[in-house]
């Protein structure tokens, strides 16, 4: 996902695919762990996405911790 798609969504679309990157990331990285994984590219561009995703919250002033607690 490129930035300025990132900064073009609703608030409440960031905050649910933070959520959803956050979950894929874990994944990956348990695939990761487990051998399963074949593209470990990937991960690393899970990771850009999220760090994308929670910068532009957190310049919105978004208090994504809370939405984001049970990832």
């Amino acid at each position: 996902m490129k930035a300025a798609e990132v900064h073009n969504l609703k608030d409440d679309e960031l905050v649910a695919k933070l959520i959803d990157a956050k979950e894929e990331a874990f994944n990956l990285r348990f695939r990761h762990a487990t051998g399963e994984l074949e593209n470990t590219a990937r991960l690393g561009q899970a990771k850009r996405d999220v760090a994308r995703l929670a910068t532009v919250a957190r310049e919105r002033g978004i208090d994504v911790e809370k939405e984001t607690r049970r990832v």
